[in-house]
C-alpha cells in the first residue's frame, strides 16, 4: 500500500517557481502573442487588485483523457481540453471573483470590471507566498507519450487477463484516465508561479456469478506520474488480483450485523473514515466561521493519546499532492492533531489572514473557473506500535472494515455514514464470515475518544481518491494504520 514502485524519476533539472525551463516551455499553452504574454498579464493584475487586500490572477491550461472498457469492447474514449483564467480580489471577509474561457488582455480587463465593486482596502496587499524551486511530479505530459491503440490494447488485456483468472467472472469493467495541467498564479505584488501537473489512475471492476447470485469487487490505483508505472504488467495483474479476490469474497458474504460493537480498521484506504469525519471539520473556513465541532479548540485534546493527524502534500508523487497550491503557496507537512491535541487547521490565504495564522498550503480549487478555498491534500494518521494481529486477538465480537465505499458527514455536528465494500465479522479473537451491507455510523470526535489501539503499518491509499466540497471536486489522498475502535454504530440487516 502507498508504494511507487515502477514510477520513473524525473531527471535533474533547472525549476523555476515549480516549472521546468525547457526549449517546449509549457506556458506556451498559457501565454499567446496575439492575445496575452506574462508582461501585461503582470500589468492587468496589479491595476485590477490595486485596492483589494489579496488576490491573483490564475492562468490554467488543462487536457485529459478516458477510456472505459466494458464487455468486451471499448465503450468510450474522450479526450478534451479547456482553458481559461480566474481573476480574484479580497477585501476583508469579501471575495470578488470573474473567470472566463478567453485567455486575453480584452477579457482579463472585462474580468477587472467586477473587482470595483470591492470596498477599498486600507490595510495594503498581503505579503505574497514564499518561493520555492521544489518540484514533486514530472512536468511531462503522460497522455502524449504513449500512443491510442497501446492504452486500448491494455484495457484488452487487462479484460482478456481478469476472465481466465476464474471462471465464475461474469463481466469485467477498466478505466483508464490521464490528465496534463499546467497553471500560473500572478500577483499584483509580482510574484509569478507555475506549476506543470500530471495525473493518471486505472480502475478494475469485477461482477462475479455463481448460483444467480452476483457480487463486486473493485481496486484502483493513480498518482501524479506517467503511464508506466499504469503499464506494468505486475501493477495491473495486482489490480486485477485484489478486485477479482474482493469479489469472491462478497460471494460468500452474509447479512451484517447491526448494532453497536468494536471495529477494526484496515490499513490505507479506510483513512477515508479520517477524511470525512476529521479531515473536514479541521479545514480553516469552518472553523473561522465557528460551524466545526472542532471550532476554537486549539490546545484541547480532541482524541486518545496517540493519535497524531496530518495533512502533507509535499509528498512526492502522491495524487493529493501539489508543488505550490493553487494560491502559490508551497505546500507542507501540517501536524493537525498531535498525541490527542488539536494544534491546527488547514488554512488558505483568506482564512489564515482573517485567523492571524499563516496559510499552510492548502488553497485549492477545481479549475480556473473556481474560487480557492481550504481544502485537505493528503491527510492520514501516523503509526502506533502495535500489532494488527494482536489487535484483532483483542476483539471478542465485532467487524474488521477492510475497505469503504461512499461516505458523507455533517460537518456541524461531525456525524458520519459510511460504507463498507469488504468486510468481515470477527468473533473471539479470529475472522469469521465476511458480510455485507455493513455501514458504520457516528461523529468524528468521538470516534478519535474511542481508539484503543494503533497499528504499526500505516499506509496511504494507492491513489485514486476523489474530494467534494462545496460542488468543487479535487484529488485528495488518504490513509491510516490498523486502528482499533472501542465502540462504533453498526448498521445492518442481522442481529449482533
Amino acid at each position: 500500500m502507498g508504494a511507487t514502485t515502477g514510477l520513473r524519476k524525473p531527471p535533474d533539472r533547472a525549476y523555476i517557481g515549480g516549472m521546468t525551463q525547457t526549449a517546449a516551455d509549457p506556458r506556451a499553452f498559457l501565454y499567446r502573442p496575439d492575445a496575452l504574454d506574462p508582461d501585461t498579464a503582470l500589468r492587468l493584475t496589479a491595476e485590477a487588485l490595486k485596492s483589494a487586500d489579496d488576490g491573483e490572477l490564475y492562468l490554467q491550461y488543462r487536457a485529459q483523457e478516458s477510456f472505459g472498457f466494458d464487455d468486451g469492447r471499448l465503450k468510450t474514449a474522450d479526450y478534451s481540453t479547456l482553458s481559461g483564467f480566474g481573476l480574484r480580489g479580497v477585501s476583508g471577509e469579501t471575495t470578488a471573483f470573474a473567470h472566463a474561457n478567453d485567455v486575453s488582455a480584452d477579457a482579463i480587463r472585462r474580468a477587472a470590471a467586477t473587482l470595483t465593486l470591492l470596498d477599498p482596502s486600507t490595510r495594503g496587499l498581503a505579503a505574497p507566498p514564499r518561493r520555492s524551486n521544489r518540484h514533486l511530479y514530472t512536468d511531462a505530459d503522460p497522455m502524449a507519450l504513449i500512443p491510442f491503440a497501446r492504452k486500448v490494447e491494455l484495457c484488452q488485456a487487462i479484460d482478456a487477463a481478469a476472465r481466465a483468472r476464474d471462471p465464475r467472472v461474469a463481466q469485467v469493467s477498466v478505466g483508464l484516465y490521464g490528465s496534463w495541467s499546467v497553471v500560473e498564479i500572478v500577483r499584483p505584488d509580482g510574484y509569478v508561479a507555475t506549476d506543470v501537473r500530471p495525473l493518471v489512475r486505472l480502475n478494475v471492476g469485477i461482477v462475479v456469478e455463481q448460483n444467480g447470485r452476483r457480487e463486486t469487487g473493485s481496486f484502483g490505483i493513480g498518482g501524479r506520474y506517467l503511464y508506466d508505472g499504469l503499464f506494468e504488467p505486475a501493477t495491473w495483474n495486482r489490480a486485477i488480483d485484489e478486485a477479482v479476490r474482493q469479489a469472491l469474497v462478497n460471494l460468500d458474504s452474509v447479512a451484517a450485523p447491526a448494532g453497536e460493537m468494536t471495529v477494526l480498521l484496515g490499513p490505507g484506504w479506510p483513512g477515508v473514515l479520517l477524511h470525512e469525519a476529521v479531515g473536514h471539520g479541521l479545514e480553516g473556513d469552518f472553523n473561522r466561521k465557528g460551524t466545526s465541532v472542532f471550532s476554537g479548540r486549539i490546545g484541547e485534546r480532541v482524541a486518545a493519546p496517540g493519535v497524531t493527524v496530518i495533512d502533507d502534500g509535499s509528498i512526492a508523487n502522491r495524487r493529493g499532492s501539489l508543488s505550490i497550491d493553487d494560491e502559490g503557496t508551497p505546500t507542507q507537512e501540517n501536524i493537525l492533531i498531535e498525541d490527542g491535541i488539536l494544534k491546527g487547521y488547514i488554512q488558505d490565504r483568506l482564512n489564515a489572514r482573517l485567523m492571524g495564522v499563516a496559510p499552510t498550503g492548502n488553497g485549492r480549487r477545481e479549475s480556473y473557473a473556481h474560487a480557492p478555498m481550504p481544502r485537505m491534500t493528503n491527510t492520514f494518521m501516523n503509526g502506533g506500535t502495535d500489532d494488527p494481529a494482536e489487535l484483532l486477538a483483542r476483539v471478542k465480537n465485532g467487524i474488521f472494515a477492510k475497505s469503504f465505499g461512499g461516505g458523507q458527514v455533517d460537518i456541524v455536528s461531525g456525524k458520519f455514514v459510511f460504507s463498507c465494500t469488504e468486510a468481515y465479522r470477527i468473533e473471539n479473537g479470529r475472522l469469521g464470515a465476511p458480510i455485507k451491507g455493513a455501514t458504520l455510523i457516528g461523529d468524528g470526535p468521538t470516534v478519535l475518544t474511542k481508539v484503543t489501539g494503533i497499528g504499526n503499518d500505516m499506509a496511504l491509499d494507492e491513489g485514486v481518491g476523489v474530494c467534494g466540497k462545496g460542488g468543487q471536486s479535487v484529488p485528495a489522498g488518504v490513509g491510516q494504520p490498523t486502528l482499533l475502535i472501542a465502540g462504533l454504530t453498526v448498521g445492518g440487516t442481522a442481529a449482533a
